[in-house]
Formats: C-alpha cells, structure tokens, sequence
C-alpha cells in the first residue's frame, strides 16, 4: 500500500464561546469553500434525500422543550381533523369544530423529536489507501481530490458518506455535528441546524486532508470517550472507518456509547483491493500506520490472508450486533447511492416497526 508525505498536525486552538455551529477544532473563517460535487454525485442526493434518518431510540429533542413528555424537547404538531368513531380517546375531540357543526372530528397530531446527528470519521494513516481512480469514483468531473491525489481513497469514501448523511439530516431540519480523529479527536464540528453547517462539516472534511500526517494510528476507545463527553443529550453517531483495530477495543467502545443510550451505525469501509487481495506479482507491501516495509509474494498470501480477514471481519460485525447497532460493510469501488440508499430505508423500516411495538 502506498505511503503518502506527512506533515505534523496542527494544533488549533477554540474559538468563541462554544455555540452552536462553530468548527472547535479550527477557524470558521479558514475553511475553504465546499465543492459538493467532490463528495456527493447528484444521483447519490436524488436517491437519498427521500429517506428519513432516525435513530430507533427516541432522541431528546432541543427544538422546542414546550411540552411534557417522556422526553424533554417532544414536539406534537397538530396535522389535520378526522371523523371521530367510537372507540377514539375523546380528550383529541375538537370541541370548537363541534361547537359550530355539531360534527364530532378529532384532532390527529404529528409526533416528532429533532435528530441530532455526529458523524464521526476515521482520518487514520490506513484510510488514506485507495487502488481506484479519483476521476471515476467521483463522478463529478474531477481528475484528481482536493490535495492533487489521482487514486480515491477509503477517506474520500468515508467524506462522501458522511457528506450524504449531513446532507439528509440538515434537510429535515435536524442538527448534524463532525468528529474527524485517529488517535484523537483532531477537528469538531459542533451539532447544529444553521444554513452554514454544510459549509463547515465538508470544508472540514477537505481540510483535514490537506493538513495532517497520513502515518496516524486509531484508537476508537479513547476518541469515542472524548466524543462522548461533549455530548448531554442522547445522539445517533455513526462511525465511518475501515476498523482495522482489534475488536475487542470496539467492543470496549461500543459498550459505552450503549451505556449512555446513544444509538450508532457502523459503515465499515474497505478497498476492493483488501477485500480479494488480487495481487499478482511480488512487490514490496508497506503498512501506512508505522508498520514496515515488507516484500512479499501475495499468490502464496493470499488464501491466509482472506481467511484471517474474513475472521476480522465477522468479529466487527459481531461486535455492532450484540449491542443492536446497525452495521454495513461498503467497498470504495461500489457507487455510494444504492449501499447507502438500502441501509437507510431498511433502518427506516426497522424504526417504524420498533415503534409500533
């Protein structure tokens, strides 16, 4: 696997009060301006915009906080009359309707509690690999990324799903945040529904790329924890990385958002490359996260290599399971929209069901 240039990380310091919106990580002010064609194809925002995002346990809602429920921020929305028929709760009659045509209709309502939505991205030394070609991945016109690179790497991958997901829920009017990290949380995008937190979360994302060290190892335990401390109200994170990590130390991190009552979704994102280990010709193999150089011949690897693989990636999902996280495997060589569009309609349809009992 390649090895790109590193440069060190800078260390950038908060600004303002910590309101809603701001990138804490780093200057509003110097992001650049976000080209969504770099990371979302206009087929990807036609396929998903008409799905909902919900997470399955209800999220405390701040847009309201009028009205007492079993949790705080419950919004009810009157919606439309119907004919009232025995057996309706009558305390939903409307008894002013009545008053002036002696029909009964009851009041229906609309329920509905704000998402708050973090996106936490893997910006580790392995999400830099990538053996597919920028110019056709994109699907936007561009030869190469942001930073000049020709190949699409897992980051970009992971950039574009999280781009669609902040794309879906800033929609629905819902609050979307960003957590990109390795080791650390290295920039934040603070949870917000504002016009200019597209603006934020994907010049982050470009950002972040152009600005730190491509050598950075992952510990999701200790950057989940730090995620979980800027966090008062209940959230759906979704995690996006390639989770080469032991799954044990997923396992540990999981736990705790569980223990909090977060909800979270795991895309776990993988090269094609990694997935069959198509190698043909003996070549020098380097690790991107400090590992060293080997040279290796990968027809006499390769059936080890896939069976320890396939171990691995059974344990993760395993792992996502147990705690009735959802999970999706997605290669960076398959078009973002129909994966993406699939696993948010069936999550749609398994909150809809978990509702209804």
């Amino acid at each position: 696997m390649p090895q790109e240039g590193a440069k060190a990380a800078e260390s950038l310091t908060p600004r303002g009060s910590g309101g809603r919106g701001e990138v804490e990580a780093r200057d509003v002010e110097r992001l650049p301006e976000a080209d969504a064609s770099l990371y979302l194809h206009p087929q990807t925002l036609a396929r998903l915009s008409s799905f909902e995002l919900r997470a399955k346990m209800i999220v405390e809602g701040v847009m309201s906080g009028q009205h007492r429920s079993p949790y705080h921020g419950f919004s009810v929305e009157f919606a439309q009359h119907r004919q009232y028929v025995p057996g309706d709760d009558i305390r939903h009659l409307d008894w002013k309707v009545y008053g002036r045509s002696d029909k009964l209709q009851l009041k229906q309502y609309q329920q509905e509690t704000s998402l708050d939505l973090v996106l936490m991205v893997d910006a580790s030394g392995s999400m830099r690999y990538g053996s597919r070609q920028f110019e056709e991945a994109s699907g936007a016109g561009h030869t190469l990324s942001p930073d000049g690179r020709s190949n699409w790497s897992k980051f970009d991958h992971a950039t574009a799903i999280a781009a669609a997901m902040a794309y879906i829920t800033l929609h629905q009017g819902d609050r979307a945040g960003l957590v990109v990290f390795t080791d650390e949380i290295k920039s934040l995008v603070r949870r917000s529904s504002s016009q200019g937190t597209w603006r934020q979360i994907v010049g982050s994302l470009a950002m972040h790329y152009q600005e730190n060290p491509g050598m950075a190892v992952t510990d999701i335990a200790r950057v989940v924890d730090q995620t979980l401390a800027k966090l008062s109200n209940r959230c759906l994170l979704v995690l996006i990385s390639d989770l080469f990590i032991d799954p044990e130390q997923l396992r540990a991190a999981a736990a705790r958002v569980k223990h909090r009552r977060h909800d979270m979704i795991l895309f776990q994102v993988m090269d094609r490359s990694e997935l069959e280990f198509d190698f043909a010709d003996a070549a020098p193999f380097e690790g991107l996260e400090g590992e060293p150089r080997l040279r290796i011949d990968p027809r006499a690897l390769r059936a080890g290599y896939l069976e320890a693989l396939n171990r691995h990636l059974a344990a993760v999902e395993r792992v996502a399971r147990s705690f009735n996280f959802d999970y999706q495997r997605i290669s960076t060589h398959d078009w973002l929209g129909p994966p993406l569009a699939a696993f948010v309609a069936r999550r749609n349809a398994y909150i809809k069901r978990s509702k209804h009992g």
